[in-house]
């Protein structure tokens, strides 16, 4: 096997599983968390060098297309998955994704079983789906004012109106 580090994969829900299996026979601690991650920001990259400080693998579950319009609304993903997963593996954080189709990730999170799940502190514990398959759930504090949201509703406010600016004007 390979430095077990340096893997950075897309993989499916059964090719994880194995994964999954070859790393907890190699005592690795497994370090889980999951979301729509639509468009990257700031509170991403915090709760994801979090999340790997806690183990020795970060895998990421990011919702489906579909499972993210459900979540989001018929205008989201801005970004997808495909290419989702491509972004959150060009971080240094980041050692595996895995996409899933539920609306909450407790069949996936029973399916993996990791060490421990991180989730943002906006989630109450009682709120945590799957927090019953891991030893540990940690919750780390949301990044005040920077969310998904809020980009995409700053992006409106400031491109949102027809009337092009100066900067907008085509260069022949």
């Amino acid at each position: 096997m390979k430095n077990l580090n340096s893997q950075d994969k897309a993989l499916t829900r059964k090719e994880m599983q194995a994964e999954v299996k070859k790393l907890q026979k190699y005592r690795k601690r497994i370090v889980f968390t999951n979301g729509c991650f639509d468009i990257l920001h700031l509170g991403h990259i915090n709760l994801l060098k979090k999340a790997k400080s806690l183990g020795d693998i970060l895998i990421v579950a990011i919702n489906s297309d579909k499972s993210l319009s459900c979540l989001k609304g018929h205008k989201r993903p801005l970004v997808g998955e495909k290419d989702r997963a491509k972004l959150l593996l060009s971080l240094r954080a980041v050692d595996y994704v895995v996409a899933f189709g539920e609306q909450t990730p407790k069949e996936i999170l029973r399916e993996l079983r990791p060490d421990i799940l991180i989730k943002g502190e906006d989630y109450r514990l009682s709120e945590i789906a799957g927090k019953e398959y891991v030893k540990k759930v940690y919750r780390f504090p949301v990044v005040k004012n920077k969310s998904t949201t809020n980009l995409i509703n700053l992006i409106v406010e400031r491109y949102g109106s027809k009337q092009k600016s100066r900067s907008s004007k085509k260069i022949i």
